[in-house]
């Protein structure tokens, strides 16, 4: 099994964080996350988006998008629970981090960390930082009433979505003091047996 990946990329970090806890073997092929040129050789017959993570199983199919590769593997697992409600709610939480919380998060990130000419983006990045902390405080409310995981009592899809690049909001300008509940659920899933970092 093969990954197209990127150290940098939050999305392909989800991938490899539960291929980890899943203990899954696999071989990577890393990809520039800001020169794209050689994408149309690489992922052209892969992945019509050309983007990463991109994913070829051991039998040659590809499979892409992050959420996508990481309901496939998660099928069965504890990461996805048995309840009807719950997977829904899973759901729920892994297109509210797609919609509202990586557009922000991981675009401010980007812009400020990666690109090399943040002070191009100066305005660009205000805006997501803006949008990025209304992100941060549905999950404080949320993680404040729900306790110790996104959907329930233990870890699911939702909490590795959430938390590859929530765990790295300090490179995108955020400062998380202000969020208790949200640090200490990031601490949770850290502590969990098989985690490794964003540059493992």
């Amino acid at each position: 099994m093969l990954l197209y990946n990127s150290m940098v990329s939050g999305n392909c970090y989800k991938v490899r964080l539960l291929l980890a806890h899943l203990g899954i073997d696999y071989e990577r092929r890393e990809l520039d996350v800001v020169d794209r040129s050689d994408r149309p050789d690489v992922l052209g017959g892969l992945n019509p988006d050309l983007r990463v993570p991109t994913l070829v199983l051991d039998d040659g199919r590809p499979l892409a998008e992050s959420g996508a590769i990481l309901w496939y593997f998660g099928e069965g697992t504890r990461f996805v629970p048995a309840d009807r409600y719950d997977r829904a709610k899973v759901l729920q939480w892994m297109f509210f981090e797609q919609y509202t919380h990586e557009p922000a998060i991981a675009v401010a990130r980007f812009l400020l960390a990666y690109s090399g000419e943040p002070e191009k983006y100066a305005s660009t990045i205000e805006s997501r930082q803006r949008s990025g902390t209304k992100a941060l405080e549905a999950m404080e409310t949320h993680l404040a009433a729900a306790g110790s995981h996104i959907v329930g009592t233990s870890i699911t899809l939702a909490d590795i979505v959430l938390y590859a690049y929530t765990h790295v909001t300090h490179e995108g300008g955020f400062d998380l003091e202000p969020y208790p509940a949200l640090r200490a659920w990031l601490e949770r899933v850290a502590g969990e047996p098989g985690h490794v970092p964003i540059d493992a």
